[in-house]
């Protein structure tokens, strides 16, 4: 079942064109981040689902109902902006019940749904605390109490978390899936995380400059990005330019590399993305993975050391490579030393567009 269904929706503010005939759609129950850089278009097609922003052309559908042009307080949305926006004079339980008045309901049914949408947020005996009372993950509870009590059809949430310190931060990220979960509710996030991202979501839409440029799994999108843009934006990436070859792609220190994609003819430019992960640094007195067909001779460059990993940056010809690592061993690789690099060609992803 489809809950929120978007098509061809375009905006644009003056002539700086936002979004640019958007077509996607939400399945009922999933959980949806919206991730691009400043710009991408991603809260404004937010604000388009909620009805604070009509679009120039297209259609929103909520279920099998038409909202393009229906006024936010009539589409059953939940919604969670940035700021917690609370009333700082009102109790939690009169926050929380400000969408409940709003529709005429009162008393002993109110309070029900007050308690229950509380202890979803897991404050119970809250109710009559104020919000200058509670930490600042305790207030970003509340205002999801708040959007979730009058039982929406679709939650939205514009960067709630980004207000919070780091282990605040990841700790309601747990709880923002432990509670979409519990729930049910068909939930699109908005951020530029690209880590918030891939943790929270069933589903990941990458947005650049008013389209989607990819959208599908966490994994699929984070392990075979289709353009250099959703590699690049999604984590660190080699990126190898060459020439299609029978063999594979030759690249410019002439070293063939190869992949496990369809290549293009003989003869064609590509680009091949490789994950800092995915390489493996091997050493002389170390043994050899004889399933990885790319192995290149590189020297170290640069160490930096991060406690339960390490960076390195390698040269192999005049191509640079950044690699990530365990911290297994003792003593990190020196600048200076002499490795080889290699990867499965299962890991050599075939990008859309070429150089």
């Amino acid at each position: 079942m489809t809950a929120v269904d978007v098509s061809a929706v375009a905006k644009s503010y003056g002539k700086i064109e936002v979004l640019s005939d958007i077509t996607t759609h939400f399945a009922e129950g999933s959980f949806t981040s919206l991730l691009g850089p400043s710009g991408s278009g991603k809260t404004t097609l937010l604000r388009i689902i909620a009805g604070f922003v009509i679009p120039d052309r297209g259609q929103v559908m909520l279920g099998s109902r038409d909202v393009t042009q229906v006024p936010v307080w009539a589409r059953n949305i939940g919604m969670v902006f940035q700021s917690y926006a609370l009333f700082p004079h009102m109790s939690i339980a009169d926050n929380v019940a400000f969408g409940l008045a709003r529709r005429g309901i009162k008393g002993a049914e109110a309070r029900r749904e007050i308690d229950r949408a509380l202890e979803l947020v897991r404050l119970p005996g809250f109710a009559d605390r104020k919000p200058k009372q509670l930490s600042g993950g305790q207030q970003q509870r509340v205002a999801l109490a708040r959007a979730i009590v009058t039982r929406p059809s679709v939650l939205l949430l514009d960067e709630p978390l980004s207000a919070l310190d780091r282990r605040l931060r990841q700790e309601m990220q747990v709880e923002l899936v432990r509670i979409q979960r519990e729930s049910g509710l068909t939930t699109i996030f908005v951020t530029h995380d690209q880590e918030e991202a891939l943790t929270l979501s069933d589903k990941v839409a990458i947005l650049d400059r008013g389209r989607i440029v990819q959208i599908g799994a966490p994994t699929e999108v984070y392990e075979r990005p289709r353009t250099r843009f959703a590699a690049e934006f999604l984590g660190d990436t080699n990126f190898l330019d060459g020439t299609v070859t029978p063999d594979g792609v030759r690249i410019a220190n002439g070293m063939t590399i190869a992949s496990a994609a369809a290549l293009p003819p003989v003869g064609d430019a590509v680009t091949l993305a490789v994950r800092p992960e995915k390489i493996e640094i091997e050493t002389a007195d170390a043994g050899r993975a004889d399933d990885r067909a790319n192995r290149i001779p590189a020297t170290i460059t640069t160490s930096v050391y991060a406690g339960t990993a390490l960076t390195y940056e390698a040269e192999a010809a005049g191509q640079r490579f950044k690699v990530f690592a365990q911290n297994r061993d003792a003593r990190p690789l020196a600048p200076g030393a002499a490795v080889t690099l290699s990867w499965s060609p299962a890991h050599s992803v075939l990008l859309q567009g070429g150089p």
